[in-house]
């Protein structure tokens, strides 16, 4: 078997090893089986591609091509053209398989079922990944920085990943990867070896250390392996956003203090509404006479930058026994206790606790933190509702339309902040508001209008089919098309009352479930929702629903309203999807009811309340170790080069064994330097022709050419004569040799020589030289067991 061939073969193991770590994420292994058959044949192609031989870029182009024509062939067959070869309508095809397992991977925790998105998303990784691998290990013939994409692979998967069987997964692609660097050792020695000879040999001619192909791929192996180990432990944890189906907590810290932040979650709630199956998410037991309007709050989005709602960064804390009363509701509005006990499936897997709004208290077991503003709980360090039970004590507020009616204006700074719109904004959002709302005398008639025009007397169309839509144009156009789902119609009241100078915030979570007895309700997938939220001083934060046939509508909405065409029974929920994994809320409590809290103009996080969060001179010093290894890694084999030329060419001794010591230093100096300009080695000449067909392959001037035999000569003189004589100023002429090669060489070629030395490899076989002692010196210590003769044998 040839080198190249085995090199190919052990860059395909390498990739299968270091995608095993993928595997806890699905609940199926069948997707690494047809991986393993779609890599050998494209390993295959690139094997017969160099036997040609090829160009380098064309045997790559070749592989990449076939990846690709297998891709179809399994995905897109019946879009292909004679369904191999890949037309548009199988890129179209392939970008919905990727959307589709984008969506999946947001959807489900961790095992996910195995889709044929996700399925897509693997196995091409894993294609993409080994194609990486071998063009760098094989093809370009540099097996170090090929454990790059194999790291990446293990990354990625050790990222979603929990559990201690991370480990293992670890091992078996460093195992790989060294498994890699030896057979390039192999390969490089088989066509040139080592510059005079091999190791030392004892008496008759047998080698008493490791020869050079057995001594290859540990050092550099051992130092990339240690650095990977060190490097996650020096990096603060980076907690997943809510789109993960189980994010890593809200922070680094054990304590009770810190801050949260989120990803916007409405593309999460889009899939869960028009998933196929409608799986049950929630279980419900409470006491409430009224499950129509027992909606499940997550969080609430009160950053509007014109082209999309987001939450903002709030500040947590311990979970208190008793939340505090919501900001801005009067003792005069009648409001009874609710008590829900909550059950979470074994595989929804939410960082943020469903509650009832307002909560007044939550018993629950875990690592759980309090965010006072918004008045939710967060998940700390990894704690997710996963197969959670707990019970939320909650408030059913219950205000009458003349108390919504006659509500004095908010405090300035509350409403500054919650009435603010970006000047991107269309000016049809405003002047449709106007209209829809001429002749209401208060904000609450101005609101009951504007849910009234969305539900009912619009023209609006419920389709889930609708994109989110992020641009500035998104609410005009859904006001103009009138087609949407409960995202549009949320985002479209909220900003609409916020110029009419109404305080809103869009919520997210769940419509009330389906009821299954008196007491029970279940919730699915599909009673994922998006509510607007408005605020009227003296009640607080108020729920209205503007999604036609979607939740229930208030009742403090549904009469004493002049004019209103609501109809005056409760809408039933028809089911939507697993709610977003949200983030922060903002301003329920406020703590102690100051405005200002409510009113942070900056989305930056709040101090933490106590000093148990995480400590800022760990975080910094973590996160500058991080970045200096990360920027070290590349750079290591440059660092390495340079220190070793300072070394050889540095101060020496003034004995003859220390001149004779650095004589050959200095020779090695000249053919490594020579070697990385890509002049190989060749151990079967000797110096004086080793130095001419350096000169004549590096077009040195004359100069250059006299001072390369200059140092051979000086170097047959130590080798060969019974006395060498010492010649000054070798290290210099090393030094202008260098320089010369390195004006001789394109631009390519000196990258090359100063961040990716071929003659690194010289790392790996000291360390292969090291570990080989090793390895004899336990043997040598260990007792030789023999068995004792017996009588009748010979001795």
């Amino acid at each position: 078997m040839s080198g190249r061939t085995r090199m190919a073969l052990c860059a395909a193991a390498a990739t299968l090893m270091a995608s095993c770590a993928l595997l806890p994420l699905v609940s199926s292994v069948s997707w690494l089986i047809q991986a393993f058959f779609l890599l050998a044949i494209q390993t295959g192609v690139g094997m017969a591609a160099r036997r040609v031989p090829l160009a380098r870029p064309l045997t790559v182009s070749v592989q990449a091509l076939v990846a690709l024509m297998l891709l179809t062939m399994v995905f897109a067959n019946k879009q292909a053209i004679i369904g191999v070869i890949p037309g548009p309508e199988a890129f179209r095809h392939f970008g919905d398989l990727l959307q589709a397992g984008a969506d999946d991977v947001s959807r489900y925790s961790i095992p996910a079922p195995l889709s044929n998105g996700i399925r897509l998303m693997l196995i091409g990784g894993v294609l993409v990944i080994g194609l990486a691998v071998e063009t760098l290990a094989v093809t370009f013939r540099s097996a170090a920085p090929a454990g790059l994409p194999l790291l990446a692979l293990y990354s990625v998967a050790a990222g979603l990943a929990e559990g201690a069987g991370d480990w293992l997964w670890f091992l078996v692609a460093a195992a790989g990867y060294l498994m890699l660097l030896l057979a390039e050792g192999r390969d490089r020695l088989s066509q040139w070896g080592r510059v005079f000879g091999g190791g030392p040999r004892g008496a008759g001619g047998e080698p008493t250390g490791a020869v050079a192909p057995v001594r290859t791929g540990r050092r550099i192996g051992a130092v990339a392996l240690g650095i990977a180990l060190v490097v996650p432990v020096a990096l603060p944890a980076m907690n997943g956003g809510l789109l993960d189906a189980a994010g890593t907590g809200v922070g680094t810290g054990s304590g009770s203090g810190g801050t949260i932040s989120a990803v916007n979650p409405l593309v999460s709630l889009r899939d869960s509404l028009n998933v196929e199956e409608d799986r049950e998410v929630l279980t419900l037991r409470t006491n409430t006479a009224d499950l129509s309007d027992l909606y499940l709050r997550i969080v609430s989005l009160d950053d509007f930058d014109g082209t999309t709602w987001q939450p903002s960064k709030r500040n947590i804390q311990a979970v208190p026994a008793e939340f505090p009363t919501p900001f801005g509701l009067g003792p005069d509005v009648r409001r009874t206790e609710v008590e829900t006990t909550v059950s979470a499936a074994d595989w929804y897997a939410q960082n943020w606790l469903p509650m009832p709004y307002p909560p007044s208290g939550v018993d629950i077991t875990g690592n759980w933190r309090y965010e006072p503003l918004g008045m939710t709980v967060v998940g700390d360090r990894r704690q997710t509702t996963r197969g959670v039970t707990y019970t939320v004590r909650s408030l059913d507020v219950q205000p009458t339309a003349d108390q919504l009616a006659n509500a004095p204006e908010p405090p300035s700074a509350l409403k500054r902040e919650f009435t603010k719109l970006p000047d991107s904004l269309p000016s049809v959002v405003a002047r449709t508001a106007r209209e829809v709302t001429e002749g209401a005398t208060s904000h609450y008639e101005q609101a009951v209008k504007l849910q009234e025009y969305f539900a009912i007397t619009g023209g609006f169309q419920y389709d889930t089919n609708v994109k989110v839509g992020s641009g500035r144009q998104a609410i005009a156009r859904f006001l103009k098309d009138k087609q949407g789902f409960c995202v549009h119609f949320s985002f479209a009241m909220a900003a609409m009352a916020r110029s009419l100078g109404i305080p809103a915030r869009v919520a997210v979570g769940f419509a009330p479930g389906t009821a299954q007895s008196a007491s029970v309700v279940s919730v699915g997938l599909r009673d994922a929702h998006a509510w607007p939220e408005l605020y009227f001083e003296g009640v607080g934060w108020t729920r209205f629903e503007p999604t036609p046939t979607r939740g229930s509508i208030p009742a403090y909405t549904q009469s004493d309203t002049p004019g209103s065409t609501l109809p005056d029974v409760t809408r039933p929920t028809q089911s939507a999807g697993t709610g977003p994994s949200a983030s922060p809320s903002t301003s329920e409590s406020c703590a102690g009811r100051n405005p200002q809290l409510c009113a942070s103009e900056s989305p930056a996080a709040a101090p933490a309340t106590d000093g148990d969060g995480p400590k800022w001179y760990l975080v910094v010093p973590a996160w500058a170790l991080g970045g200096a290894a990360a920027l070290l890694i590349p750079l290591a084999p440059m660092l390495w080069r340079q220190r070793t030329r300072a070394k050889r060419l540095g101060a020496h001794g003034r004995t003859q064994a220390d001149v004779s010591l650095h004589t050959l230093a200095v020779w090695r100096e000249l053919t490594d330097t020579a070697w990385d300009f890509g002049i190989a080695p060749d151990d079967s000449q000797t110096p004086r022709k080793t130095a001419a067909r350096i000169v004549r392959l590096g077009h040195l001037d004359p100069a250059a050419a006299a001072s390369v035999h200059r140092v051979a000569d000086a170097v047959e003189q130590v080798l060969y004569a019974p006395s060498p004589r010492p010649v000054a100023g070798l290290a210099e002429d090393v030094r202008g040799v260098v320089s010369q090669l390195g004006a001789k060489a394109d631009r390519t070629t000196r990258l090359r020589a100063l961040l990716a030395p071929r003659s690194g490899v010289r790392v790996v076989w000291a360390l292969s030289d090291w570990w080989i002692t090793v390895k004899q010196r336990a043997a040598t210590a260990r007792p030789t067991l023999r068995r004792p003769s017996t009588p009748g044998q010979r001795g």
